[in-house]
């Protein structure tokens, strides 16, 4: 039997069509068939609303006229047996299942029987007759909503059978397009390009011989053609080679570099930045390991940002290096990659050892500058001894700056999310303070009047109701001015230090109470967003502080690593954590464990009766996890 691809052409596009043809019609068919259930279904249901209906016919004819009682139970007995045989010409018939079988088979044993009861000589009283019509209306329903239930199935099939349709007719229309393409369009695509490509000269040239009709016979012919032209011009073909070879070099060093940006324009976040950018890096640069590491503005410390195949002693030990302890973390002002070669002696591995340790023979430097600034570095080692062409320093310098720029990126977003937060603070503040702190000023000086006004010897109910105004509206304006200072704080785009430290001298100024301020570890500082959440949190836990500890002195402390935690603590009077919740009674905890689940870190309270309340902030730690490790085997084999 020959293959399909043998085929001519017209036969291809026959069957095609007569495939597409059958389904359609079979579709169709099956839509019909459905169609005349629903129709036979339908009809069922009417006669068993007309069942229903002369089952109360005949409670009603029971106490009026008990004569006409036996034409109505032959009508009902009719209706029974045209439910159960059906009838193919209205058309009418129940689609049998077990439930309406035996919602049936309920039916027809109750009506056996109520039936000589109540076409006997002694029927039923009345009450009694109403009692069990009804319940033998509800063993109707119960048949009739079965039945529906069915027909609520074949309605489902008939819709997903018609979406098929739609299905099969987009998919016929994309099926002829795609046999076209191949049948037609591809082949004489293929010819297209291989004459273009003999015109330009490469008479190496061949057009895959995909299929053995009209259009392989066409290729065929071609092939013969480009063979016989090649064997004239065979001098040319190792400058053909030569140039080829040298376009292929080219093209995969634009793919890469193409592929590196596409990659970070496309990073959210700087953990998935970095990371994926060390895999990358070092598939295109065929190094054995690689270590992406930030700096600060001071470039006094390199933290370990991602890593690509590092040995697990080089990610434990190397988190944070100091500027110019290692072979790493180099500040240079000017790009440009440098080859250093590792020594077991060298000044480097005095100190570390880390890269000699390791089994490197080769570390390759590449400085991550933004205008004239240093943000980190790229390290690449190589097991082997290592010289770069100058393509590959312009690769690597160009990679360089393509990473800086998305950090730049990422930290200009971070930026102006927290300005637009910080832009909003300000108009409310500015609202805040034309409206409702005017209001309460001049609330404070009415109520100073009516004290005033009082007479001497005044009712000390009275007075009391305006010591409590007073009281009222002091703490009122209180809470707007701590507002109005809160809404004004803004974070720094590098360290939250300082925006630590002047939230802190904030509450010394309005509370008096002495506070304190420790910072341990190194880590990646936060977003400009992330910071104006984590101020925020903190202010209001200053701020029930103020309001509700009764304390003599405060402590913050910050943890920077492994992941970033913030800790409010107080020597208040505190409370019973497990008889109070202040995350479901009091509205400032709920607002900042919102504020929290906005930037995915957690609040916990913890308090002790006597003994203060402690409010901790922990932040999610990285997404990136550690940078994959070597095996300690493969280290000492290197």
């Amino acid at each position: 039997m020959r293959s399909i691809s043998s085929w001519p052409l017209a036969t291809k596009l026959a069957a095609l069509v007569a495939t597409l043809l059958t389904l359609a019609l079979a579709s169709i068919g099956l839509t019909l068939w459905i169609t005349w259930q629903l129709d036979g279904g339908a009809a069922a249901i009417n006669e068993a609303g007309r069942m229903r209906m002369q089952t109360y016919r005949v409670a009603l004819l029971l106490r009026d006229s008990p004569s006409q009682v036996g034409a109505l139970a032959h009508q009902f007995d009719e209706s029974l047996t045209l439910l159960e045989k059906g009838d193919p010409a209205r058309p009418l018939f129940v689609p049998w299942n077990a439930e309406a079988r035996a919602r049936f088979a309920q039916v027809q044993a109750q009506w056996q029987a109520l039936r000589p009861v109540w076409s006997g000589p002694n029927p039923p009283a009345a009450a009694e007759v109403e009692r069990q019509a009804r319940q033998f209306v509800l063993l109707i329903d119960s048949f009739d909503s079965s039945i529906e239930a069915q027909l609520a199935r074949w309605t489902s099939i008939l819709n997903a059978v018609q979406l098929a349709l739609l299905v099969l007719a987009i998919g016929s229309a994309l099926a002829l397009l795609y046999v076209g393409h191949l049948s037609v369009l591809a082949p004489v695509l293929r010819l297209t390009g291989g004459l273009a490509r003999v015109e330009r000269g490469d008479f190496g040239t061949r057009v895959e011989v995909v299929t053995q009709d009209e259009f392989g016979e066409l290729s065929t012919g071609f092939n013969r053609m480009a063979q016989n032209l090649q064997q004239l011009y065979a001098g040319l073909e190792q400058k053909v080679s030569e140039k080829t070879a040298s376009l292929e070099t080219e093209r995969a060093r634009l793919a890469a570099l193409y592929e590196v940006s596409a990659f970070l324009a496309n990073s959210s976040t700087l953990d998935a930045l970095a990371q994926g950018f060390a895999q990358r890096i070092r598939r295109v640069a065929a190094a054995d390991s690689v270590a992406i590491r930030w700096s600060g503005e001071a470039n006094e410390r390199y933290l370990l940002l991602a890593g690509d195949s590092l040995p697990r002693f080089m990610v434990e030990d190397e988190q944070c290096l100091t500027s110019r302890s290692c072979l790493c973390g180099h500040p240079q002002s000017k790009p440009g990659a440098r080859v250093i070669p590792v020594l077991a002696a060298g000044p480097g591995a005095a100190t570390l050892g880390h890269c000699a340790r390791a089994g490197y023979a080769t570390l390759v430097s590449v400085p991550v500058i933004l205008h004239q600034r240093t943000l980190g570095e790229i390290d690449l080692f190589f097991s082997e001894a290592l010289q770069l062409s100058a393509q590959d320093r312009d690769l690597l310098d160009t990679l360089a700056s393509h990473l800086a720029g998305a950090m730049e990126n990422l930290r200009v977003s971070a930026l102006e999310r927290e300005t637009a937060v910080s832009d909003e603070r300000a108009l409310l503040a500015s609202e805040l303070h034309d409206s409702i702190a005017q209001s309460l000023a001049f609330l404070k000086i009415q109520v100073q009047l009516l004290r005033d006004a009082l007479p001497a010897p005044a009712d000390s109910s009275v007075a009391r109701i305006v010591d409590e105004l007073d009281a009222g509206v002091r703490e009122s304006t209180g809470d707007v001015r701590e507002l109005l200072m809160h809404f004004r704080t803004r974070g720094n785009t590098e360290d939250i230090e300082p925006a630590l430290r002047t939230t802190l001298r904030k509450f010394e100024h309005q509370t008096g109470l002495p506070t304190n301020l420790l910072i341990e570890g190194h880590g990646l500082p936060l977003d400009a967003d992330v910071q104006v959440q984590v101020l925020h949190v903190l202010q209001e836990a200053l701020s029930n502080v103020r309001k509700h500890a009764y304390a003599r002195e405060v402590w913050l402390e910050v943890q920077q690593s492994p992941v970033w935690s913030f800790e409010v603590r107080d020597d208040g009077e505190g409370f019973d954590a497990q008889q109070h919740s202040p995350g479901e009674t009091h509205v400032g905890m709920r607002i900042m464990r919102e504020r929290a689940a906005r930037i995915g870190a957690a609040v916990v309270v913890d308090s002790v009766p006597g003994a203060g309340t402690c409010v901790t902030l922990t932040l999610a730690p990285s997404q990136r996890g550690a940078p994959e490790a070597v095996h300690e085997d493969q280290v000492e084999a290197a």
